[in-house]
């Protein structure tokens, strides 16, 4: 298994591929890596030399920001919303969708399982 950039990718999947599984680098930035280091997208992992694997860190050090600094600077930019009260901060804190999608239904995602308020359920008659 390859080591780039303290992440392990898988040997047997496609160079384009298994680039995506570090944090920060998709599709087209994997494009973008493998057409300046000149190697072929569809080559498997296990094929690689360690001078390609090296020209590939290289690129990924130089051009892009990733792994743990990325996830830095988005929590870095999340608490700086949350810390001047902005709209979005404020639905950060309250875990909410924070890009306009609605709450009435759906967003079971950001506010988590479902939870029933009392009061709803139907009386059942009381004997007398």
């Amino acid at each position: 298994m390859a080591r780039i950039s303290g992440v392990t990718i898988p040997d047997n999947k496609q160079v384009q591929i298994a680039l995506t599984y570090i944090y920060g680098v998709g599709p087209k930035t994997s494009e973008l890596i493998l057409t300046e280091a000149n190697i072929e997208p569809t080559v498997r992992v296990k094929n690689l030399n360690d001078g390609e694997i090296s020209r590939i860190q290289d690129i990924i050090n130089a051009k892009f920001t990733i792994e743990g600094e990325l996830q830095r600077v988005v929590t870095a930019n999340i608490k700086r919303l949350r810390d001047i009260n902005s709209y979005r901060g404020l639905r950060h804190k309250a875990s909410l969708p924070s890009r306009g999608q609605r709450t009435r239904t759906n967003a079971r995602t950001r506010r988590g399982k479902k939870m029933t308020v009392g009061g709803t359920a139907r009386k059942a008659p009381s004997k007398t």
